[in-house]
């Protein structure tokens, strides 16, 4: 199966190779300056500065065209590898041929490709390293060593050095890819698991779907006896104060379950969308605040600013339920304590930050909130589950953490661009 033209990790290899390219050009350099010197070999140098001049110039050229906004692919890879091959040969043309030992760096360049490029181009670049080894063996510029003996070291010391560098290039190739094959499994299981909370969270809003519908009769039937009892009660102890009190309260929590289950159809995506309006952040929030505040009529909170004032949102329906689910959590660690919730903006996130007065959270929860379930404590878990997922789908993030002073602290962050379409 051929590898894909324009892949994602062939062009952070073009990047990476940048400060490689210019390393072995500076090698070039000094081989071709210092090695004739040291080894008394006589060597066309002109022509060879030229060449290494022109790689650079290439090199430059190759810079320039990766800057941003230009797109990478691996045809600036292709360009890299011919290039590198063909100042190559032209160097080992002017300094011997095949008959130089440097004559087996025209492989690195294919090996690299073979990893790199897909099945045409990787032929292109095979083809044209054949084609260059075997040009050199006929074509080329002899070196003039007259002791045969100072030849053979000189040819065993060329072959050294071609396996030092050889092998530094293959190895910084293959810690590269193992590199990368290891950030490409770590992204595949948190795709995997990702994937097995939403199935979970699919799961659990079929249920509630279900629930909804199944509950509707049973509500139904709790609200015309509360009346009834409510009527029977005014009848028979007109006084009873409190009792009246506690069955409006009654009455009043059975309309707002009525309330949810009727909801749950109307807030779909696509009603939602044809009746779409933005309101003030502030609005919003005192809106589903005092929502809660009726869910819960013993709780208490004190809401404070944020960093930034809460600009005009569209909240999507599994915000509200996810502040609503933080809420409860907060609630019900603090027990009848006040809860403290802080709304603002930092950049272009939304950060909502809700603190409870409750003994904090347990390390358990810290590392698996948001993530699973937890079987010890279903409701904050199953809450908090929810909200994860809700905020993963927008975009967004839940974090959890303990305060210095006592109390536990859970955060919404959500860019501000999926809360104003």
């Amino acid at each position: 199966m051929e590898k894909t033209t324009e892949s994602s990790w062939g062009a952070d290899l073009i990047l990476r190779m940048w400060p490689l390219r210019w390393l072995l050009l500076f090698g070039e350099l000094l081989a071709t300056i210092l090695l004739p010197r040291l080894l008394e070999l006589s060597v066309p140098l002109v022509p060879m500065l030229i060449v290494v001049v022109l790689h650079a110039g290439f090199n430059l050229l190759l810079v320039w065209r990766l800057l941003p906004p230009r797109q990478r692919g691996e045809a600036d890879l292709v360009l890299q590898f011919c290039a590198d091959l063909v100042a190559l040969g032209a160097l080992l043309f002017l300094t011997g041929g095949a008959a130089n030992p440097l004559i087996s760096l025209l492989l690195p360049p294919v090996a690299i490709a073979a990893l790199t490029l897909s099945r045409r181009n990787l032929l292109l670049i095979a083809g044209l390293a054949v084609t260059l080894y075997s040009l050199l063996m006929v074509w080329y510029l002899p070196l003039a060593v007259s002791d045969p003996l100072r030849a053979t070291q000189l040819h065993l010391a060329g072959m050294w050095l071609t396996f030092v560098v050889s092998t530094l290039l293959m190895a910084w190739l293959l810690a590269y890819l193992v590199g990368q094959l290891h950030d490409r499994e770590t992204r595949l299981a948190a795709i995997r698991e990702q994937a097995l909370r939403d199935e979970q969270v699919l799961s659990l809003g079929t249920l509630a779907a279900g629930a909804a519908h199944e509950l509707g009769t049973p509500l139904a039937t709790m609200s015309l006896l509360a009346e009834e009892l409510a009527e029977d009660l005014a009848a028979r102890l007109p006084d009873a104060g409190a009792m009246q009190q506690d069955l409006a309260l009654l009455q009043q929590q059975i309309r707002l379950c009525k309330d949810i289950i009727s909801g749950l159809a109307s807030r779909g995506g696509v009603a939602r969308l044809e009746r779409a309006a933005t309101l003030p952040g502030e609005v919003w929030l005192a809106q589903q605040l005092a929502r809660w505040q009726a869910m819960r009529p013993r709780g208490s909170y004190r809401l404070q600013p944020g960093a930034g004032p809460l600009p005009r949102i569209l909240p999507p329906p599994v915000l509200e339920q996810a502040l609503l689910n933080l809420l409860n959590n907060a609630a019900n660690a603090s027990g009848d304590q006040e809860i403290s919730v802080t709304a603002g903006v930092d950049g272009d996130v939304l950060q909502l930050d809700i603190r409870d007065q409750g003994p904090g959270f347990s390390p358990e929860v810290l590392a698996l909130a948001g993530k699973q379930a937890l079987p010890s404590r279903q409701g904050l878990g199953m809450g908090l589950l929810l909200t994860g997922s809700s905020m993963a789908q927008l975009g967004g993030s839940l974090s959890l953490c303990n305060l210095p002073g006592g109390g536990g602290q859970a955060s919404l962050r959500l860019p501000l661009a999926r809360l104003q379409v």
